[in-house]
């Protein structure tokens, strides 16, 4: 053990500096990132929802479309949306590189999988619910504020929390490709520099940070499931 800690903590020491500006960083993406998919993914998944048929407000056409083109951002791996949107990149920031460069890239990604996972919560939310607030003379926007999203609160948070995980390796998989970050740091010290050690802790911290955010998220949701 003791040998094991002075081959490996200078190290870790010497870079420590950059270690937590990567800690930043990669806070900084995924916060953003997580803030602005759930303000995108929540709207649509509730749309998903309501403009289903037999549903609030049914537009089979509306929803076909919507549904597709969800469905193609879906389809679309991390690392190939991260060079696709590149120009869209610079032309909207000026740079295609950075933190707030592949916060874009982050977004496109994660929003749609959250109006999925948003779809799936508003879905298991009981029809008699919905029918009762109906026949009591409730609005459709009544009914969505008051019932549908209170309702599946509990089952949106943990959908933003497996969101927020994903943005957490998505950030680390857009460090290699220049986005800062523990990622960068990783592919940049850890495996061009030859240090395995660098590395190996910035792998922990990201399992770290993962973990943590699991347990925020369910102590959240449990807090507010009432059943």
């Amino acid at each position: 053990m003791n040998e094991f800690i002075l081959t490996y903590l200078p190290n870790v020491v010497k870079f420590w500096d950059y270690i937590v500006k990567a800690i930043g960083e990669t806070s900084y993406m995924v916060s953003v990132s997580l803030v602005l998919s759930a303000v995108l993914g929540i709207p649509l998944g509730i749309l998903l929802v309501i403009t289903g048929r037999n549903h609030l407000l049914p537009m089979p056409a509306f929803n076909q479309i919507l549904s597709f083109f969800i469905n193609i951002f879906r389809s679309i791996p991390y690392i190939v949306l991260i060079i696709i949107l590149i120009p869209f990149s610079r032309q909207l920031i000026g740079t295609a590189i950075g933190p707030d460069a592949a916060i874009i890239s982050l977004v496109v990604g994660s929003a749609p999988f959250v109006a999925r996972l948003v779809e799936t919560a508003i879905r298991e939310v009981n029809r008699g619910v919905i029918e009762a607030a109906q026949s009591m003379g409730a609005s459709n926007s009544q009914i969505i504020f008051k019932i549908l999203i209170p309702e599946a609160l509990p089952a949106i948070i943990s959908a933003v929390t497996v969101n927020a995980v994903a943005l957490i390796g998505f950030s680390a998989m857009a460090g290699v490709v220049g986005a800062g970050g523990l990622g960068a740091m990783a592919y940049n010290y850890g495996f061009n520099g030859f240090k395995p050690d660098i590395m190996f802790f910035t792998t922990v911290l990201l399992i770290v940070l993962v973990q943590v955010v699991q347990m925020i998220g369910d102590a959240i949701a449990r807090k507010l499931d009432h059943r």
